[in-house]
């Protein structure tokens, strides 16, 4: 999240009032995340989040909005957007939660109570993992389809894009990487493998614990997933992978934790376990985690936007995944086996 377009006190109290939202108390530009325009927004009825969409298209957001709104209903914690009781019959479910302010399209959602948990333990990934197989079984259901618009195509589009910013040694890691990914992803048991609408972004700061937690110290109460905005119709083992990528590796070495990844795995296969094409297919998900975040934070990094507030990611730490998830395939292997 970061500041693109600036957004008024008075656009946004028009806005809220519009949505039934009640009067607008307080606004705050959000500095975190790289992605869209966003406040938190105050009413004397609640607190929300105003969200502008800079790069995702009118056309392609009632996806997006959609299916957190069948999420919500579902049972899933998620930001619910707010409808707007002016959209009339006319309007699908998911046009009447798209707005448009300052020229953007824009949206506003529940804010979500808690904070972060970014030093995660066994039971924040018990959390985690359980709750993302509940949300990949909710998902079935949901009648519109999207690709993930971070996959393949793009990364084939966009490596040539980066590579004159890299080293010799980065350049070659990066383009053998993506060949083995398109070697992977052209055969007959990847095409096999279930899918679904997927979150494809369910980092340590895209998920909310209870502050106060009023259950025992080893169950922490999760709150909610929220910024889906990357979301698409995949494999759900590539969804699992990238949760894997950050939940469960250390963030100076890239190494994975082994006590975080059997709780995020075991609690993820009680509510779906796993087919066998599946386990042989983590450890190959678990590289394209690591590209598809190594690819894009090059992207940032070297082809930047203005933005105020912006704080890009550094690239290196997904590099050092993706060279961890390549020569230690034992424990990948290990991962990927039935507990």
């Amino acid at each position: 999240m970061a500041v693109y377009t600036e957004v008024s006190f008075d656009e946004a109290s028009v806005l809220l009032t519009r949505l039934n939202l009640g009067q607008l108390q307080s606004m705050e530009g959000c500095a975190g995340g790289i992605e869209n325009t966003n406040y938190f927004v105050t009413t004397d009825q609640g607190a929300y989040v105003l969200t502008l969409f800079e790069r995702l298209t009118a056309a392609q957001l009632p996806f997006y909005l959609g299916l957190v709104k069948h999420l919500a209903q579902h049972g899933v914690p998620v930001p619910e957007p707010a409808a707007d009781p002016a959209a009339g019959p006319a309007s699908t479910p998911a046009g009447s939660l798209l707005y448009t302010v300052n020229g953007k399209p824009a949206t506003v959602v529940s804010r979500l109570k808690g904070k972060s948990q970014l030093a995660p333990t066994p039971a924040h990934c018990a959390a985690v993992g359980g709750m993302l197989a509940k949300m990949h079984l909710a998902a079935r259901d949901f009648p519109m389809a999207q690709p993930n618009l971070r996959a393949l195509p793009w990364w084939n589009e966009t490596v040539p894009v980066v590579v004159p910013y890299l080293t010799a040694s980065q350049a070659t890691l990066l383009q053998g990487e993506l060949a083995y990914q398109n070697h992977v992803a052209a055969s007959s048991t990847h095409a096999a493998l279930p899918r679904g609408p997927i979150h494809a972004d369910l980092f340590r700061d895209n998920v909310m614990f209870a502050v106060d937690n009023i259950g025992p110290a080893d169950a922490p109460t999760l709150t909610g997933f929220f910024d889906f905005y990357f979301a698409g119709v995949d494999t759900w083992v590539f969804d699992l992978a990238v949760t894997l990528n950050d939940w469960c590796i250390d963030l100076a070495t890239g190494a994975r934790c082994e006590a975080r990844t059997a709780s995020l795995m075991q609690a993820y296969i009680a509510v779906r376990p796993l087919s066998f094409a599946e386990r042989q297919a983590m450890p190959a998900m678990l590289r394209a985690g690591a590209l598809r975040f190594w690819l894009s934070r090059l992207w940032d990094f070297h082809l930047p936007r203005d933005a105020a507030m912006l704080q890009a990611h550094d690239p290196a730490h997904f590099e050092r995944v993706l060279r961890q998830c390549i020569v230690n395939p034992a424990l990948h292997t290990a991962v990927a086996s039935p507990l």
